[in-house]
């Protein structure tokens, strides 16, 4: 048996409504192309002033009461909006968080890789999440991990804040650093 036929949904179109979109509405807030206020008028008295400029009624402000209506180029002013927004996403900078895994009795060399890779990471940007892991009987000797915790705290002052301190979580303790 087959289903009837349903139409797709109508696409629901990006950005502030324009001309014959515009519905419902009776009377709008008009700001004529030169951006001066003319005041509330009809809808279409302000949709025939759009065209006989040769422009487009664009719906600035849709939730005032009543709606406020701006007479513009309506491609020029989505370019603009695209321009803005491409250059917002420019200007964003997303931080990421690292980890640097360290262990209780890690060697000196070994610990200078680390605060390398570190002191690298604070230059981009980015967070660090420094997680000290405990095997075995390591967990009778918690205070170790703490003072090479303490060691890395030290050494980073300058170029980065602690962010949280550290805390255990069940075999691992973990703290924060976020770069000054």
């Amino acid at each position: 048996m087959r289903r009837p036929h349903r139409a797709p949904p109508t696409p629901q179109k990006e950005g502030p409504r324009a001309n014959r979109d515009i519905r419902g509405v009776r009377d709008v807030q008009l700001i004529d192309a030169d951006g001066q206020n003319k005041g509330v008028m009809p809808f279409f008295d302000a949709l025939t002033l759009a065209q006989e400029a040769g422009l487009d009624l664009v719906e600035i402000a849709p939730n005032s009461q009543p709606p406020v209506c701006k007479i513009l180029d309506y491609g020029r002013f989505r370019f603009l909006e695209q321009k803005k927004a491409a250059e917002a996403r420019k200007k964003q900078k997303i931080i990421e968080i690292k980890e640097i895994k360290l262990r209780p009795g890690i060697d000196t060399h070994d610990y200078d890789v680390k605060m390398r890779s570190m002191k690298q990471f604070f230059e981009e940007g980015d967070k660090v999440k420094v997680t000290l892991r405990f095997r075995g009987r390591e967990m009778a000797h918690i205070e170790l991990g703490a003072k090479v915790l303490d060691r890395v705290k030290a050494d980073i002052a300058e170029i980065a804040k602690v962010e949280s301190e550290p805390s255990m979580e069940g075999r691992q303790m973990t703290m924060m650093l976020a770069p000054r």
